[in-house]
């Protein structure tokens, strides 16, 4: 019974909870920016670069000709599909940028630090003025310190 209590002590702590609310939001948020890449931003980019889909671009490592991706699947035919590759890599370009400007958001939102307490004033018992904290003697009354 103890290891039941362990893990549920576990897994009520406020960091797993808030971890695994994270790794669902950040599924949710990657499936989103997966379809605004794959289709809002890849047709017009494939358009402007002469009608190009991206996610159709492989190299045939067979003899055997395939004329889309999914036929050479459907064959299972060995092939390096660059196009998904590519797909793959404007995804996370788009996810990182997102994600820096969702970050730079929140800190914006966040309290600035405290600022540092100020360093302790060292005066001299002579004439009370201030002093560097490493002097020897006093620059004002010229006293030893």
């Amino acid at each position: 019974m103890s290891v039941m209590k362990d893990f549920k002590e576990f897994a009520m702590r406020g960091n797993v909870l808030d971890m695994a609310v994270g790794v669902v939001i950040g599924a949710a948020f990657g499936k989103i920016i997966a379809s605004l890449v794959t289709d809002i931003l890849m047709p017009p980019i494939g358009l402007l670069i002469g009608g190009v889909d991206f996610s159709n671009l492989f190299i045939n490592l067979s003899g055997t000709p395939a004329a889309t991706l999914a036929e050479a699947a459907e064959a299972g035919l060995p092939v390096i599909a660059y196009g998904l590759f590519i797909n793959a890599v404007i995804n996370f370009l788009i996810q990182a940028w997102a994600i820096f400007w969702v970050i730079r958001f929140a800190n914006r939102l966040m309290p600035p630090p405290p600022a540092p307490a100020p360093a302790p004033v060292r005066k001299c018992p002579f004439c009370c003025s201030e002093i560097d904290e490493n002097a020897t003697r006093c620059p004002h009354c010229t006293s030893q310190l």
